[in-house]
């Protein structure tokens, strides 16, 4: 599935595979500073937790120190991208241009990006680092 989204600057289109890769960089070492563990409950759409917010599910981010737990869903991801893409991508060669089509670089998000990308889902701005 692919869905369409503006930012400020442009239109731009993000992939399942695209959400996927952010979310493996993200729970893989990108927000584990901050997160103590990822849970799906009623089991996983997918065959990974880093697949559930692709697949339309909902993941459980437990803070570390034990401060509450967060909700990832698919509608918070795709505000937290579009805030990282507004707010912390400038000067940054994230999308592939092709004519008129431009289309998220999903692969090029690193651990810092996928980490700034979580926390703007869930707090809806940078709480940590």
């Amino acid at each position: 599935m692919t869905e369409t989204m503006r930012t400020d600057r442009q239109e731009i289109t993000v992939t399942d595979q695209d959400i996927d890769d952010i979310m493996v960089t993200a729970l893989e070492g990108g927000i584990d500073y901050w997160c103590g563990a990822a849970r799906v409950e009623g089991g996983s759409l997918g065959e990974r937790a880093s697949e559930q917010i692709s697949w339309g599910g909902t993941l459980y981010l437990d803070d570390l120190d034990g401060g509450g737990t967060y909700t990832l869903d698919r509608e918070k991801f795709m505000k937290g991208l579009k805030k990282f893409l507004d707010e912390y991508a400038e000067g940054r060669d994230l999308i592939f241009r092709e004519d008129d089509l431009h289309t998220l670089d999903g692969a090029s998000i690193d651990a810092c990006d996928a980490d700034t990308i979580i926390q703007c889902a869930v707090f809806g701005e940078l709480m940590y680092g």
